[in-house]
């Protein structure tokens, strides 16, 4: 489980302070995917770098299972499985290289690793490409390397930036699968998306953001019925637009 309380983060830029996230507050529960949802500069990508321990929240904590990024990050590192919205491959290795480093980082036995990777190959369909060199993969290729490595230590809990950007039907759909089965198996699933359907498809909890804040949370129907719009792009049109902000 995730629990997010009250975080804020500002920096500082040519033209003055800029508050990338104000007051963000949402919990992300075990056997649940949630998805947060908003606009290009509305603090998701921050939101996520401040919960994975990438940077530090001037106000406010986030607990991983309990224990606290900001007083025990290297605990709370521990029990996340991050995709970050940069892949960062090691183009020289090869797919199956990059991920039994990333195993060893985390100080999974060999043995465990192999068996994992073996699950893992299967799961996202990289028998084709998990021993040649990332050099040259595409999209596709890449993300699933980089999901893979990611939760090769089988983390608990599963953060995932931007996690579809880029790729084709067929890989979208696979990664789908592979999401609903962490979900399946009682894992805590986040991901930032820009995409209604994926919103629509795999998300129990719903959380928007604008301005660097929550505006409003819930499941997707929860959305649609209290924004009063049929379907979910226009609950969320109509919700980031609010002045006032709502919550479930």
């Amino acid at each position: 489980m995730i629990l997010v309380d009250k975080v804020a983060k500002g920096f500082k830029a040519k033209t003055g302070h800029v508050q990338a996230v104000k007051s963000v507050s949402f919990s992300a529960e075990d056997g649940q995917i949630t998805g947060l949802l908003g606009p290009n500069g509305a603090g998701k990508t921050t939101t996520l770098r401040l919960l994975y321990g990438l940077l530090r929240a001037d106000d406010g904590s986030i607990q991983v299972d309990g224990c606290d990024v900001g007083s025990n990050p290297v605990e709370a590192r521990r029990r996340l499985g991050v995709l970050p919205d940069t892949r960062g491959l090691y183009t020289r290795l090869t797919a199956r290289e990059n991920i039994e480093y990333f195993a060893r980082l985390n100080g999974v036995s060999a043995r465990e690793a192999e068996s994992e990777l073996e699950r893992l190959v299967a799961s996202l369909d990289m028998s084709d490409f998990i021993d040649r060199r990332c050099e040259g993969f595409s999209q596709g290729q890449r993300t699933k390397t980089a999901i893979a490595r990611s939760v090769i230590h089988r983390p608990q809990n599963i953060v995932l930036d931007e996690p579809t950007n880029g790729l084709d039907v067929m890989t979208t759909r696979g990664l789908r699968r592979f999401l609903e089965s962490c979900r399946a198996e009682g894992r805590c699933v986040v991901l930032s998306t820009h995409i209604m359907q994926e919103v629509a498809a795999l998300c129990d909890q719903v959380v928007v953001i604008a301005h660097g804040s929550v505006v409003a949370q819930g499941s997707p129907e929860e959305l649609k019925a209290l924004s009063g719009q049929a379907n979910l792009e226009d609950a969320f049109v109509h919700l980031i637009g609010s002045e006032e902000g709502l919550m479930l």
